[in-house]
């Protein structure tokens, strides 16, 4: 506090030639106290320092933003023909950093992950940038600046360099695939195995009336391309990443090649740009045999969700975009969206249920759970519209997404378990992202507001019967003022989350901060599956079998290959892919409620 206000007394006053506010001594003592305070040397340390170095009149020479964490201390080492940096501005907290003067302070050599889930429990959450709405309109091209991120999401208005600018250009043709305009060093390839499941599961032919019933089986990929917008946005969180990765005319092909590399059936993209997305993406993918759908988040983030799916597979019965900004109710202010498309399997030898496939991504923020899980409702309380069944039993369901809330968390708990006791819970804890979260604001009841329009059991009140009302009556007059929530859908989890080898915790999203888990396919399991609890199982022909899986990689692999985005993988989140099977209808009907 001491610190803001001295900043406030002095503002707008000019400097003198060694950067000192004039009238400012390095000794004053709120100043000193302040750094003290801080755990810094005294100032008058510091300065002598500087000023030993430090000739007047001399021209500056400064480095990039990506040499800067090479530059050591000028005063062991110099070279003849470089100038000394500029002493720190000791009214900047950044410059102290910078200046890489204190023992403390020494800058990060390639990827650094924290231990935990954050650099230090009372650090602030590596928060991803607002736009400001007078800065640029949305559509219109990125720019991001060469230096260090400013802090507390500040803005820098200059022009990004070259290799950083978010290019759009002609779509890539398939299985063509250009150099990027500057390789970076080799870096080893991150190895993931197929882990296959199929044994374990039933794969002879059901028989009726003399003619034999194959299941259907069909691939399916969730992943987060990032966005170019975004990347620009938070460089601080890339700055262990080879600058030439981070171009989009690298990371396009990559991505490409990527997603035709694996050619799942059913893909479920986060992080797509729009402009990228209507004039490259979309092609390159309808060249590949691919319908796409798309959802644009609201508001001026110019990236959204995009379902995509073989043409030769699938046919779309219906596409359903939700957003999750709703007017005139506070909690449910933010700009994310989700995306629901109902397929018909193509299969010519057999009749089989309609497949509901959701895609989504959840707010980012550690500390607002009351925001995840209200939008999480709104998307439940869709999927179990459009998946419903004529017999009010539900078809089988795929939910994708980076839902940004980690394994075993109370969010990941309500998923699976499909139903969650909240009371006492501090919002900061919903997502689990934060070991140790700085709100410890308790999640109101209820979590979102009757005029919503969506029950506790997150549905639609109009789609609750009669018969409900009644039950929810007699336990609880109001079920608005019981602390827990609840789904319908029977949800599992396609991954382990621990790896088998080392049972160290499976890695999907990987920077400079962190590396965690934040990215799932639940679905619907049928009853035998192998990844099916007793309780979360459907019928066959309702359900899904898990067949198999890309392997994850934990976070020893990743530090081997400098982490994420690298010069193979250009995303900070790794794909997941799985593949199902689908079993036909049987002639008899199979009663199942939820």
């Amino acid at each position: 506090m001491i610190r803001g206000r001295y900043m406030r007394r002095h503002h707008g006053r000019h400097t003198n030639g060694n950067n000192v506010r004039p009238g400012v001594s390095p000794n004053h003592p709120m100043f000193s106290r302040y750094l003290n305070t801080v755990g810094f040397p005294p100032a008058q340390t510091v300065y002598y320092h500087w000023r030993h170095c430090y000739q007047p009149g001399h021209v500056w020479w400064t480095q990039p933003s990506h040499l800067q964490h090479r530059w050591s201390s000028f005063s062991t080492v110099r070279h003849p023909s470089s100038r000394p940096p500029r002493p720190p501005d000791p009214y900047n907290w950044s410059s102290w950093r910078q200046t890489e003067i204190l023992p403390h302070t020494q800058p990060r050599r390639g990827l650094q992950l924290s231990a935990g889930l954050m650099d230090r429990s009372n650090s602030e959450p590596p928060k991803k940038r607002k736009r400001s709405s007078d800065w640029r309109q949305a559509g219109e091209k990125s720019q991001c600046s060469p230096e260090r991120s400013p802090p507390k999401g500040s803005r820098n208005p200059k022009g990004s360099p070259e290799w950083l600018q978010n290019v759009t250009c002609t779509p890539v043709p398939p299985g063509k695939f250009p150099s990027s305009p500057n390789q970076s060093p080799s870096t080893p390839e991150l190895k993931r195995h197929w882990e296959d499941l199929s044994h374990l599961c039933n794969a002879a032919p059901s028989v009726n009336g003399g003619r034999q019933k194959w299941p259907f089986d069909f691939s399916v990929m969730s992943y987060n391309i990032l966005s170019q917008d975004l990347l620009c946005d938070n460089t601080y969180l890339y700055r262990h990443s080879h600058p030439p990765i981070l171009d989009w005319r690298h990371r396009y092909p990559n991505i490409i090649k990527e997603l035709e590399q694996h050619s799942a059936d059913i893909m479920c993209l986060q992080e797509v740009q729009e402009d990228h997305y209507k004039q490259q993406i979309k092609p390159s993918l309808e060249s590949l045999g691919y319908h796409c759908e798309y959802k644009r988040r609201t508001g001026l983030k110019p990236d959204g969700c995009a379902v995509v799916f073989k043409r030769e597979r699938f046919s779309l019965v219906s596409c359903h975009p939700i957003e999750y900004f709703q007017r005139g109710i506070p909690l449910l202010d933010r700009d994310n969206v989700g995306l629901i498309v109902l397929l018909r399997p193509i299969d010519p030898h057999c009749s089989l249920t309609n497949i509901c496939v959701a895609n989504t991504h959840l707010l980012y923020n550690p500390r607002r759970g009351d925001i995840k899980l209200a939008q999480l409702a709104m998307l439940l309380a869709e999927i179990s519209r459009v998946a419903q069944l004529p017999d009010s039993n539900v078809c089988p369901v795929l939910l994708c997404g980076d839902f940004n809330s980690v394994p075993w968390s109370p969010l990941y708990h309500f998923i699976r378990d499909s139903r969650l006791e909240y009371d006492g819970l501090p919002i900061g804890k919903v997502s689990g992202q934060e070991e140790n979260p700085r709100g410890q604001r308790i999640l109101s009841v209820p979590i979102w507001p009757r005029c919503l329009g969506i029950s506790q059991q997150c549905l639609y009140e109009s789609q609750t019967t009669d018969s409900d009302l009644r039950d929810l009556e007699r336990a609880e007059p109001d079920g608005f003022t019981k602390a827990s929530i609840e789904h319908c859908l029977k949800l599992t989890s396609a991954y382990s989350h621990y790896l088998k080898e080392s049972s160290q915790p499976e890695i999907t999203t990987c920077h400079s901060r962190t590396a965690i888990t934040v990215d799932y396919i639940f679905y619907s399991a049928a009853l035998g599956d192998v990844m099916a609890q007793a309780e979360c199982s459907v019928p066959p022909e309702k359900g899904l079998q898990l067949l198999g899986r890309l392997s994850l990689v934990g976070e020893d692999e990743l530090q081997k290959v400098n982490g994420l985005p690298n010069q193979h993988n250009s995303s900070d989140h790794l794909p997941l892919l799985t593949r199902f099977r689908l079993h036909p209808r049987a002639e008899q009907k199979h009663l199942f409620i939820c």
